[in-house]
């Protein structure tokens, strides 16, 4: 083991239960509230032969959890097993009062709500009125637990464990109790060819890597690389993905987008049929579509945030166009990744009415700043700390923008951009240590995300090389101190940056990467921040 990766350990407090996590010291199912009362729900279904519909959502872990929880419930004995997901654009979240009806005219008798249903406890009880039980798995914060239910599975509900899973890791403890009750108490090892679903949904739905999720990502990079799944397979044929070599990366910037990309665009259920699909010729035509889509969210996204003029006197941005109603989060999100501010995007819909997509970061709460700044002016709004949507009168744009303005401002608020900044793992003296062997280490870690960050190296070196790729990107050559030298790229680079001239100093932050070209394996460093040190 190298020293470096030694120092990275001790630093995160990391051993080898982390780099070799126990799948048998997953928790028990058991121990989360609602899953014994849900699998005698389920059992009674199965033996009477009901009709069951897993209501779900649009998003990578909507469909993932789905897909999963109905080959659960097939492998269980479950005969009849449907899927319902929300349209973005004409339901919204989560389960709602049109669905009762189509749950009736389907015939069924009890209702599964994966990643949502939380706080719906008015449609369950008109289910319950119809004659239909339901039963929620969930993991968003849960206000009050629907009476209504016949069983809540959610963590947030006050259980001690569980606390981080995505909608996908609270279903497949679902599936892994059902499991248990149809083989005498004990898993019989299938389930586990449920996890290249659960560990997709847990990336994409950015989840904390940490206890439980370590376990379930880990074995769901493992069973990722060889799935049965014929969606999953082709998936990974049009993003370019080698699934014998599959990452973070891969699954985050890859896949998840392919799969979020069919609600964003136009309908989740594209992605549900793609991971249901059985067959290759199916999938190899769904899989392009997704690409298709994907490429088109990727141009309106970048047209949309081209285009917008930035008020740099504005705390808030809030900036409005004609653009696509599914990326105005992921607008909003780059705003904010450009300029260090919060931000709003805003686009007008079909009934002139006005729709929009808010992020932030730091200490400055959307969910506080819409409740504080919309009455009298948002028809509609909610959401989160980080993460809001809010619905207005076109005429009532220019007002929100001051008031949120002016909210920012009445906070009085300091350094928001340190929340930002990323925290550099290493701070090297050489180069010395940057060897394959310790980019292999580091891939120990693997999968990365929240509590897990890939690991951040810091360095001062000299430009000796530089080089502007489609007047967006940022290649360097950075040397140590003793002549040693690494290529490093920043993609999509900040304009200050292209100003860099050979024979600078700079003081780099970098992640690790493995470039491998006709059988020359080199290191290279992808660039997170650049200082000029005079």
């Amino acid at each position: 083991m190298t020293d470096l990766f030694k120092q990275l350990l001790r630093q995160r407090g990391l051993d080898d239960s982390f780099l070799h996590p126990d799948y048998e010291k997953l928790f028990a199912p058991s121990k989360i509230k609602g899953v014994k009362k849900a699998v005698e729900r389920i059992r009674v279904a199965r033996d009477a032969g009901e009709k069951i519909i897993i209501y779900g959502d649009y998003d990578a872990d909507g469909v993932t959890s789905s897909t999963l929880l109905s080959d659960a419930l097939k492998y269980y004995g479950c005969k009849k097993v449907s899927i319902i997901l929300p349209n973005r654009f004409i339901d919204g979240y989560g389960l709602n009062m049109p669905a009762v009806e189509g749950v009736v005219a389907k015939g069924a008798k009890l209702v599964i709500t994966v990643d949502c249903g939380s706080g719906s406890e008015e449609v369950i009880a008109e289910l319950k009125k119809r004659g239909i039980d339901t039963i929620v798995t969930d993991h968003h914060e849960i206000p009050s637990v629907p009476k209504s239910a016949v069983a809540v599975i959610n963590p947030k509900q006050g259980d001690k464990i569980g606390q981080k899973m995505a909608g996908v890791g609270v279903a497949f403890t679902l599936a892994r109790a059902l499991n248990m009750d149809a083989n005498g108490g004990k898993c019989d090892g299938q389930e586990k060819w449920l996890l290249d679903l659960v560990v997709i949904g847990t990336i994409c739905d950015s989840m904390e890597l940490r206890d439980e999720n370590r376990i379930l990502s880990y074995y769901g990079m493992k069973v990722l690389e060889r799935t049965r799944r014929p969606g999953l397979k082709e998936l990974a044929r049009v993003a370019s993905v080698d699934l014998q070599k599959v990452n973070t990366h891969a699954v985050g910037f890859q896949l998840g987008p392919r799969i979020n990309a069919a609600g964003r665009m136009k309908s989740a259920d594209l992605a549900l049929e793609l991971m249901m699909s059985t067959s290759r010729t199916k999938a190899f035509s769904l899989a392009g579509e997704l690409d298709n889509l994907n490429s088109e969210r990727r141009k309106a996204q970048e047209k949309a945030v081209d285009e917008i003029e930035v008020d740099e006197k504005d705390a808030v941005i809030v900036a409005c166009g004609k653009w696509h109603e599914g990326i105005l989060g992921i607008i909003a999100g780059r705003l904010v990744e450009i300029y260090k501010k919060p931000a709003f995007a805003v686009t007008e819909l079909e009934d002139g009415r006005l729709k929009g997509s808010g992020r932030s970061f730091g200490e400055f709460s959307l969910a506080e700043a819409i409740q504080q700044c919309g009455s009298g002016l948002l028809l509609g709004g909610g959401g989160h700390a980080g993460a809001c949507g809010i619905t207005l009168e076109k005429d009532k744009l220019e007002a929100f923008r001051k008031a949120i303005n002016k909210y920012y401002k009445s906070l009085k608020l300091s350094n928001q951009e340190r929340f930002l900044r990323s925290e550099s793992d290493l701070k090297l003296k050489d180069l010395s240590g940057i060897t394959e062997e310790l980019y292999n280490e580091i891939c120990m870690l693997e999968p990365f995300g929240d509590g897990n960050t890939e690991p951040i190296f810091e360095i001062d070196g000299l430009v000796c090389g530089k080089r502007i790729l489609k007047d967006k990107h940022l290649a360097l050559i950075l040397r140590d101190i003793n002549g040693r030298e690494i290529k490093t790229m920043a993609f999509y680079a900040p304009d200050e940056w292209k100003e860099i001239e050979n024979g600078e100093r700079l003081r780099a932050q970098f992640t690790l990467t493995k470039n491998e070209w006709r059988g020359k394996v080199s290191m290279e460093g992808s660039i997170l921040s650049l200082e000029r040190l005079g």
